[in-house]
Formats: C-alpha cells, structure tokens, sequence
C-alpha cells in the first residue's frame, strides 16, 4: 500500500505569514523595479512603518487561497486563473483604497484595455505569470520558512505584528488627512499632528504613493 501524503492545511496561521511574506516580497519586487525603470528608489509600502507593500500581501493571500488546488496544474490553466482573479483583486483594492484614503496609488487610465483604470490588460497579463511563479516556486519556499518557525514563537509573533500593523494603519490614515490639511494652509493644532508634518509629511508620502495620493 501507498503511504498517502499529508497535505499542508491553509490555517491562519499559514496565511498571516503569507501576508507578512507576501507584503515584503512585494516591496522589494517594486523597489527594484522603481530602482531599474526610474532610477530612484520608491518606497512602495502602503503603510509609513516597515516593508509592507500590504496589496501584494493580500493577493499573495488569496491567490494561494484559490490557487493551491491548482498548484500541479498546468501553466497555462494557472495563468489564465490568475489572470482573472489578480485582475479582480487589483480593481477592489483600488477602489477600496480611493474609498478609505480617497485616492488610488496607480492609475492605468493610459494603458491599453483599461477598466477605469484601475486595471489593464498589460498588469493583467502580469498577474497570469505571477500566479504561476508564486504557486509553484515562491510559495513552496516560503512555506518551508513558515515550518521553521517554531510554532509557540510564531503565534506570540502573529499577535505582536497585528497590533502594530492594526496601529500602523492607524498612523497611516491620520498621516494622509494630516498632509491634505497641510497643503490647504491649515495649521497643526496639536503636538502629534506637529509629529506628522514633521515626520510623515507630504514629501514622505509622495514617495509612498507616487504622487497621486493628493487630491
């Protein structure tokens, strides 16, 4: 008889460091790319404390989520699967984004075959191979940096990281109102928005959001 393979479980616990992974791995992908196309480095972080480019994380998520029973398919089921959903995916956080902060971070309006954009059929395209370079190479790796956390340490370091990611978006938000009231002439009234204009001002978040976090 066969011994029957123990397949890994996508608990929570598995899909919050695929988050934290997936956040950082996508920082470093679009610093690179800001580095090789602009010749200066962006910091792509969606949050103004640490490496956390939260959208890839999200989608680092889900398309694991929906994708790991396909993983031992195909190349091209998997592009066309991730093709859809990554494309799905980047017009939400779009919108959801304009919807928190008021304004989207990229803007394809254009790019050939965009949707009001916030996506397009050359991203879309990208998402298709990403889908099958992370379910088949990048996630198997990462999985196996997961199972060498020790599993006591990695839940106290889960409950740790999500308090300061949960106060990190907080710090986030009220930076952004900080910096529109600022450039409407409005003075600090108080000692933490003198922080923000000092720290996480506006030039900081240009950099954030490339420059389309303004109104």
């Amino acid at each position: 008889m066969k011994k029957s393979k123990k397949k890994s479980k996508l608990e929570f616990y598995n899909l919050f460091w695929l988050f934290i992974f997936g956040s950082i791995f996508g920082w470093i992908c679009e610093g690179i790319f800001s580095l090789l196309v602009h010749g200066e480095l962006i910091n792509h972080s969606a949050l103004v404390l640490g490496p956390f480019d939260v959208c890839y994380g999200i989608c680092a998520c889900v398309l694991t989520f929906l994708l790991y029973k396909y993983k031992d398919k195909g190349k091209c089921s998997l592009f066309f699967i991730s093709f859809f959903i990554g494309s799905i995916l980047e017009y939400i956080m779009s919108w959801g984004m304009e919807l928190v902060l008021g304004f989207s971070a990229w803007n394809y309006s254009s790019m050939f075959l965009n949707i009001n954009g916030r996506v397009c059929f050359i991203m879309s395209c990208l998402w298709g191979f990403l889908g099958i370079l992370w379910i088949q190479y990048i996630y198997p790796l990462i999985e196996k940096m997961i199972h060498k956390i020790p599993k006591e340490l990695g839940k106290k370091l889960i409950v740790i990281l999500s308090i300061f990611l949960f106060l990190d978006l907080i710090l986030t938000v009220s930076a952004v109102v900080r910096a529109k009231q600022f450039e409407k002439g409005i003075e600090p009234h108080n000692f933490y928005e003198e922080f923000l204009d000092k720290t996480f001002n506006r030039d900081y978040l240009y950099n954030m959001f490339n420059n389309s976090w303004s109104d």
